[in-house]
């Protein structure tokens, strides 16, 4: 591997469009995202951040443009594409008449990994569920689910992982689960794309943020760059109010996640 291949984007998007009938979804998206990153997509519903997704993942073809994931471009590698990466979308993809661990290690097997038993031992672990690993994931809570699905989609390690708007319907708990599981995937290398129409998330969590609006992208930054794009505003006194957010971990325990 040479240098240059090193210190290429683990995403390089430019100029995709994407049109269903006469509603144009895609018109010109621009970006790349850094290796061992967390990009966030960030827009409101029907903005075209699932299509940019599907594109990339090579469930969908875009009518213009390109697109390279993790050094290979989606139309012509498509296969080495789908080796390179993991897709989470919206809702939970987990069995619920199996067990967490039985979830885990099918997925290994259909991988065609070796000793899936210790794969599911292994993530169990890392994602706080070895004491629910036995019991059926009908019985676990929302954000036990998101974090068993996103542990499944990291068998066989893959460099790039797609996380199409990972929180919703959780509650304010569980999204703070979900969200120091995102934190350690890139923190272990793993390059993420974050879609969600949360802004408190993208700020949250993101490296940098591209906003979609209307089918391009109308702003990509970091966090202090995009707040720069606003002039400061002066106040001379303010008195902070506990969130509803606050007042909820602090009542239920912000450290409880088993259950």
């Amino acid at each position: 591997m040479t240098s240059q291949s090193i210190a290429a984007p683990a995403l390089q998007v430019q100029a995709l469009e994407k049109s269903f009938q006469e509603v144009h979804v895609l018109r010109g998206v621009d970006f790349d995202v850094a290796r061992g990153s967390i990009f966030a997509l960030l827009g409101s519903n029907g903005a075209g951040k699932t299509t940019v997704v599907r594109i990339l993942s090579t469930l969908l073809k875009a009518d213009a443009g390109m697109a390279t994931v993790a050094g290979f471009d989606v139309l012509t590698q498509s296969a080495s594409v789908r080796e390179s990466i993991s897709l989470t979308g919206q809702f939970a993809a987990v069995d619920e008449i199996l067990t967490g661990r039985e979830n885990l290690a099918l997925m290994a097997r259909l991988r065609h990994q070796k000793v899936a038993g210790r794969i599911a031992d292994d993530l169990l672990a890392r994602f706080q569920l070895s004491d629910a690993g036995g019991r059926r994931v009908a019985t676990y809570s929302g954000g036990m689910r998101r974090r068993l699905d996103i542990a499944m989609s990291l068998i066989g390690n893959p460099p790039v992982i797609f996380l199409d708007e990972p929180t919703t319907g959780l509650d304010p708990q569980s999204r703070l689960e979900v969200w120091s599981c995102i934190r350690e995937l890139a923190g272990q290398g793993t390059t993420v794309l974050l879609t969600t129409q949360y802004l408190d998330e993208a700020e949250q969590l993101a490296d940098r943020i591209a906003i979609l609006h209307e089918g391009t992208i109308i702003a990509n930054g970091t966090l202090a760059e995009l707040k720069r794009l606003l002039p400061p505003v002066e106040i001379q006194y303010v008195e902070k109010q506990p969130s509803l957010e606050d007042v909820f971990l602090a009542v239920v325990g912000a450290g409880n996640s088993s259950t």
